[in-house]
């Protein structure tokens, strides 16, 4: 099978090194696609002695716009399956012959591999959208409260080694650029399930996540992740207020998950420099841009 791998990556030479050589694979890869998002710690220097991988180099536009500019290129190089991942998981040797083994089924859009943190299964997979309840989350029946033994239909998975078919690229497209990171992957598989097809979770197919390590303080984490809560509301009330089906998930869930952020900052403030007044209104903008749809990079105030 023609088998192309798309792995996004930025500012992460060591990892990516490591996920190169995963990705010589028991059943090989036809290709392996490298989506370097303007890394600037030598990665664009050492893809440039790589004479065995196809190197796209572009500005850093978020896991989504690369994603979307790795998937194109594959799909345009008459790719059968796209094995797509950042540069942060380990295929072990068989992890591509154990998702193929399962992609028979005519229906099957996209199989899905087991992830492990230090040894243990990580998942955020789950089984049901939940559209009707705003006080509930969107992902329902995750597979992290379940024992799962044999291949099982879900209805999400991470852009973290999900098998994409061709037809599923043909038939609902690529993911959505403009959400740069957070909910690009819910969005197109969610978007796969609306088009009939099959996401098949593959236990035996398996991954190894990194663990991020930090020394830094509880503030120090926080202002350094803060930029990325922006996306994570916008993005989700996005994907509430398009999908949701009735007014409450539309603009009820996402103002739930913005106040809870907003009631943490106001309680943090005096006591600490994780938050600052004026990322109150940046988190409200974040807000209003996802009821109102506009998405791609943020402006802060």
């Amino acid at each position: 099978m023609n088998v192309v791998a798309v792995v996004v990556t930025y500012n992460r030479l060591k990892l990516l090194k490591r996920n190169i050589a995963c990705l010589r694979q028991n059943v090989p890869v036809s290709s392996i696609v490298v989506v370097n998002n303007g890394s600037t710690d030598g990665t664009a220097e050492w893809l440039k002695t790589q004479d065995d991988l196809v190197v796209l180099e572009q500005e850093n536009v978020g896991g989504a716009g690369g994603f979307y500019t790795g998937i194109e290129h594959a799909y345009r190089m008459g790719a059968e399956w796209v094995w797509c991942m950042d540069d942060d998981v380990f295929p072990r040797a068989d992890c591509l012959e154990k998702l193929l083994a399962e992609s028979g089924r005519a229906d099957i859009g996209v199989l899905a591999p087991r992830r492990l943190l230090e040894g243990k299964v990580f998942t955020n997979d789950f089984q049901e959208y939940n559209l009707t309840n705003p006080f509930s989350s969107m992902y329902g029946r995750k597979l992290a409260k379940q024992v799962v033994t044999a291949p099982v239909e879900i209805k999400g998975t991470a852009f973290e080694g999900p098998l994409i078919h061709r037809k599923t690229i043909e038939k609902v497209g690529l993911p959505n650029r403009e959400l740069f990171i957070f909910c690009d992957d819910t969005d197109y598989c969610l978007r796969i399930v609306r088009a009939g097809f099959k996401i098949i979770y593959v236990p035996t197919a398996l991954m190894d996540k990194e663990k991020f390590f930090s020394n830094d303080s509880w503030s120090e984490r926080n202002k350094k992740k803060k930029w990325k809560r922006f996306y994570q509301i916008r993005n989700s009330t996005y994907l509430n207020h398009r999908y949701g089906r009735n007014a409450a998930v539309r603009y009820l869930r996402g103002f739930n998950g913005v106040m809870g952020y907003i009631v943490t900052a106001l309680f943090t403030i005096p006591f600490s420099d994780a938050w600052q007044w004026h990322d109150i209104s940046n988190l409200w903008q974040a807000y209003r841009d996802g009821i109102h749809e506009r998405l791609g990079i943020m402006k802060h105030k």
